[in-house]
């Protein structure tokens, strides 16, 4: 996963549900039971880097030592194609990464077995992860970790503006007037991406959204939404906020370490690539400012799915059970950054990572991506229309989202 797309962890896997779909309905073959023979697992998955990757093999070889049964972990090349292929050839990894936006089409499909209800700590995740991966009432995955959006401030540039721990933005208002202090020849005040991850937040600090809470009807053009993109358009147009494509740069997170900007909106993820690429550069994690409707935030996560064809569930749902309790979490967000799905984890990340608490806040009033099949191509549309918010009129970009939704949404 390059560091510009690191908010979409294994989205690219979208590319893989047509394929997925086109493999037919149901299973080819009933699920396995496990024993008998030289055991192993396949995991495939879309990698962050190689810090996951590795974390990843050395779990797969501590519960190997344990369990005597082999785990080939596989970092996809090409997830989606990989993933697909599986699929239609009939021998699909035991184990993958389901993003929210898979998840539809992959149960629709009959490819996912759904485990996760029965695994001892089920009641333990996020309640928000769990219904993300839940279907009529069915909980089919477990979540492997949880990222959300917070705001990220360049410390050195904070106090070089004047700029004091009760400055930090508690409201759009305050938000906006912090961003014109910290704006200078060369730097934007803020910087978020052109796409609906991170404008996805302002909406929900407006009191708006996508779909309703079930997801029976757009309501991509509601006034909250206009209202949440007039604001951000108003930042644009007196030049406190930049889009980070307007920045020559890949991503929010290189804006902060090229110290172009002073403020940005970003994830967990943004540790790992401080501290490897930009290690000289101070900065804190603070909540993201509240919207005339409330705080909002989105997160962003993937679950271990298991094939429904897999000849191994039995031994497949052990993996992760081990790769879900509490511990196994920690030494993973020790590693490469992520929060724990289990909210019984919360107080050890905490401890652990003190400075990071913002990330872990945000959660209980985050959203993800609706889960609504071909949802990934009204979001592509959205994203284009977002990299040139600054010239487009808000009502006149919702109403074009609104109508893609409505074409999907059933």
């Amino acid at each position: 996963m390059r560091k510009h797309s690191r908010v979409l962890g294994a989205l690219t896997c979208a590319v893989a549900l047509v394929s997925i779909a086109a493999c037919g309905s149901s299973s080819s073959s009933a699920p396995g039971s496990g024993g008998g023979g030289d055991k192993s697992l396949t995991v495939l998955f879309g990698s962050s880097g190689t810090a996951e990757t590795q974390a990843i093999k050395d779990a797969a070889a501590k519960w190997s030592a344990q369990s005597g049964v082999k785990v080939d972990v596989r970092p996809a090349t090409d997830f989606a194609q990989e993933l697909a292929q599986g699929f239609t050839a009939g021998d699909p990894p035991d184990i993958f990464y389901v993003s929210p936006d898979q998840f539809t089409d992959l149960v629709d499909n009959h490819r996912l077995d759904p485990y996760a209800a029965d695994l001892p700590n089920a009641g333990s995740f996020y309640p928000q992860l769990q219904q993300t991966f839940t279907s009529d009432g069915r909980f089919y995955a477990a979540p492997k970790d949880v990222g959300v959006l917070a705001l990220a401030i360049n410390t050195k540039m904070w106090k070089a503006a004047g700029l004091t721990d009760a400055d930090i933005p508690k409201t759009w208002d305050q938000l906006h007037a912090d961003a014109k202090k910290l704006s200078s020849t060369g730097v934007a005040g803020l910087t978020i991406s052109p796409d609906f991850a991170h404008v996805g937040p302002f909406l929900l600090q407006s009191g708006g959204w996508l779909v309703n809470d079930d997801q029976t009807q757009a309501t991509a053009n509601s006034p909250q939404n206009v209202q949440a993109l007039d604001f951000l358009k108003s930042m644009l147009a007196d030049g406190s906020m930049k889009l980070s494509t307007d920045l020559g740069v890949g991503w929010p997170g290189e804006a902060l370490g090229k110290q172009k900007a002073a403020m940005i909106v970003e994830g967990p993820w943004l540790d790992g690539a401080m501290k490897s690429d930009y290690p000289d550069v101070n900065y804190k994690v603070v909540d993201l400012p509240a919207g005339p409707a409330g705080p909002g935030t989105m997160f962003f996560t993937n679950a271990w799915g298991i094939a429904a064809q897999s000849k191994d569930t039995t031994d497949a749902v052990d993996f992760v059970k081990f790769l879900t309790t509490p511990d196994q979490q920690m030494t993973f967000a020790k590693a490469f950054g992520p929060i724990p799905s289990l909210s019984t984890a919360a107080d050890q990340y905490r401890a652990a990572f003190p400075d990071k608490s913002a990330f872990l806040d945000g959660i209980d009033h985050a959203k993800t991506y609706p889960t609504l099949a071909g949802f990934d191509d009204v979001m592509n549309d959205m994203n284009a229309q977002l990299s040139k918010l600054a010239s487009t009129d808000s009502k006149t970009l919702l109403d074009s989202v609104q109508t893609n939704l409505q074409a999907i949404v059933q």
